[in-house]
């Protein structure tokens, strides 16, 4: 009997664990089987299947929005990797659409979830509109609305093309913008300190019969066919974007860059402060930044790491510099001396990128076109002064990269040129091909050459210093207008707009690009590349949205 009994025990135990196994297995297939969490197609009565739809998922309680494109037959997919369980919110972008329904969907952790989307025809596509579809649906020359260019530093254009004003009035706004420091926006607008003189483009008045044309409600307003761009199609929807909202509503996150833990770290156009970003979480830390100088607006721009991975920013018109331990939090202020003050007086670059070399981090002074550097070992500045090169031509750059020797670039926003300064002081200069190109920012990649963009030639740009031989690639549409550029070790380099709510991606090589809309209204500054994975990821932020976005392209 005992030993009947010890059978019996051993065979229900062994039949116990064949149920658990099986039971294990099946698990293990459904996880395999269902890589999906949510999926359907988007559809509207006007087209059937749609392609290039834009369809975003965000969690009820979260910051965190994920962005997913239809693909030529109307199908969309999120991967189960990016949507945990709960109830999401759902919305679209597809110009001349609005989402008709599910606003809503579930999604459970046992299976895929499913939803059809269903669009309807928009009552009012102005609401919808791109900078640059509101430029392109504008009468007049390219030329004509270049002007345009410095109103989308703080808003977008459907402000002034939704406007009521006649010439005249145009011709009294243009001085108050001009009296608007960087970092203002609408809801939050700051003077130039007292005596300081704009640093924007002077907008002739002319301008003004102009811009009362195109004031859709004004008394010289003329009627023009309203143009929208088609929507993504191809490689371009072959795309996961990710949204994450900051805590301060009024945060403009000017500058992205990712440190070596994966977080994403920003420099605020409108406050003294530096933000850290955990993607993982969602979780933001805002770490607060010297007040040097108390009349003065607040404001920061360039976000730079140094070799030991510290984090340095450019405090614009508090005239000084930051480095943040990104390990510690510790933050440490290097003030420009008082005397070299003035009213005008601002840094816009920071170049610590290479301070190894010879322990000096590279710096501006955005009004007088002075270049300074700071010793980190003495805490001290030397004022390099304007670069002249030996013909006896000043140059100053807005953008400042440095290359492997610490030898400072600069990128003539204000013209057409390249300058590069060296360690001994000894200045070239190299005219783009592109006339009036007005370079803006960019980077050096590990052979050295300079990648920068360049904002009026609509182009993307490559200066190899040695040959002195410049690449130019041509963007792909009328307004891209790209701000800045950033190489890969792959041979891609990836650029943004604040005109157009694109990022696009170059294939060197074949001079291929790709374009990838963004779910709302992103007005981009600085672009930055993670390439510590298995694909490269874009980073930029919203500057006027007070949200940071990622961008994985999927192919």
């Amino acid at each position: 009997m005992q030993i009947m009994k010890s059978f019996f025990l051993a065979g229900v135990s062994l039949a116990a664990a064949l149920v658990m196994s099986q039971i294990h297995a099946e698990a293990q297939a459904q996880a395999q089987a269902t890589n999906t969490a949510l999926s359907g197609t988007v559809s509207s009565a006007k087209e059937g299947a749609m392609e290039g739809v834009l369809v975003s998922a965000k969690k009820d309680g979260s910051t965190i929005t994920t962005t997913v494109v239809t693909n030529d037959k109307g199908q969309y997919v999120f991967p189960a990797d990016r949507l945990e369980p709960g109830k999401y919110n759902i919305s679209i972008r597809a110009v001349g659409y609005v989402l008709e329904g599910p606003k809503s969907v579930e999604i459970g952790a046992a299976k895929e979830a499913k939803a059809d989307i269903q669009l309807g025809v928009v009552r009012n596509v102005l609401q919808q509109l791109t900078n640059a579809e509101w430029m392109e649906s504008a009468p007049g020359t390219v030329k004509d609305k270049q002007a345009l260019g410095g109103c989308g530093d703080c808003h977008t254009m459907q402000r002034i093309f939704m406007s009521s004003h006649s010439a005249d009035e145009w011709a009294q706004i243009f001085p108050r913008m001009n009296g608007y420091a960087n970092g203002s926006q609408p809801p939050r607008p700051r003077l130039l300190p007292a005596g300081a003189t704009t640093n924007r483009d002077r907008v002739d008045p002319k301008v003004a019969e102009y811009f009362a044309t195109i004031s859709m409600n004004g008394p010289d307003a003329k009627e023009f066919t309203i143009k929208t761009e088609p929507r993504p199609k191809g490689r371009s929807t072959k795309v996961i974007i990710t949204e994450y909202d900051l805590p301060r509503p009024l945060a403009m996150p000017h500058d992205v860059v990712v440190s070596a833990d994966g977080h994403a770290w920003y420099s605020d156009f409108g406050s003294l402060y530096v933000g850290e970003l955990d993607p993982k979480t969602g979780k933001v830390s805002d770490y607060a930044l010297p007040e040097f100088r108390k009349d003065r607006p607040h404001s920061t721009l360039d976000l730079e790491f140094d070799p030991k991975g510290n984090l340095w920013v450019a405090m614009m018109y508090q005239s000084g510099l930051a480095m943040i331990d990104t390990k510690t939090k510790e933050v440490k202020g290097y003030p420009y001396p008082d005397e070299w003050m003035a009213p005008s007086t601002l840094n816009s670059m920071v170049s610590p990128t290479f301070s190894n070399v010879d322990n000096k981090v590279w710096t501006n002074n955005q009004f007088t076109r002075e270049q300074y550097r700071l010793d980190v070992t003495t805490g001290k500045y030397e004022n390099m002064k304007v670069a002249v090169d030996p013909r006896g031509r000043r140059i100053s750059g807005y953008g400042m990269p440095v290359d492997k020797q610490n030898n400072v670039f600069m990128l003539e926003f204000s013209g057409t040129s390249i300058g590069r300064r060296a360690k001994d002081n000894l200045v070239t200069i190299w005219p783009t091909p592109i006339a009036g190109s007005r370079p803006r920012r960019g980077r050096v990649d590990d052979a050295n050459r300079l990648w920068f963009a360049e904002f009026a030639g609509n182009a993307i740009a490559m200066l190899d210093t040695d040959s002195g031989k410049f690449q130019e690639w041509p963007m792909p549409n009328k307004f891209d207008w790209p701000y800045d550029v950033a190489p890969t070790k792959n041979g891609e380099a990836w650029t943004g707009s604040m005109f157009n709510d694109l990022v696009t991606r170059l294939d060197t090589k074949t001079g291929q690009m790709t374009q990838f809309l963004l779910p709302r209204s992103t007005n981009i500054r600085r672009v930055f590349v993670d390439e510590t994975g298995p694909r490269n990821v874009l980073w930029v932020g919203s500057n006027n949205g007070a949200s940071i976005v990622k961008v994985e392209a999927m192919d």
